[in-house]
């Protein structure tokens, strides 16, 4: 398995696709990585020569942020939100949506599990 800025990219596949193992690229960035590099799309990684691979390397440590520093920008970038007090901030401190989704119903994903309360007794039920 080749390795590219320390991931392992599958051997079996074409080299645009393998690409987008690594965090920070997608399928349109894999396509212009090896056409700007001269490499074939099609070429399985594990027929990449090590001058491709480092071809590779050199062109995404220079060219884009990836990786372990885009994960980190995105974690400063939160962070920011937070600090300042904004309303997408506390969006992201309360475990919510943060881009204008409804929470009345299907919000499971950022909420989690449902925690049941339990529910306000009727009228009927008073009476007695």
């Amino acid at each position: 398995m080749p390795r590219v800025l320390g991931v392992d990219i599958p051997n079996d596949k074409p080299t645009y696709i393998s690409l987008t193992y690594l965090f920070g690229v997608g399928q349109t960035t894999a396509i212009e990585v090896c056409r700007t590099l001269g490499i074939d799309t099609q070429l399985k990684a594990r027929e990449l020569s090590e001058d491709d691979i480092a071809r590779i390397n050199n062109y995404l440590d220079k060219e884009l942020v990836m990786e372990g520093q885009l994960r980190r920008q995105t974690q400063q970038d939160i962070a920011r939100l937070r600090d300042i007090k904004c309303y997408r901030g506390t969006r992201h401190r309360r475990g919510l949506p943060v881009r204008g989704q409804r929470t009345r119903t299907n919000a499971r994903t950022r909420k989690g599990v449902k925690k049941t309360v339990a529910g306000k007794k009727g009228v009927k039920d008073m009476k007695h």
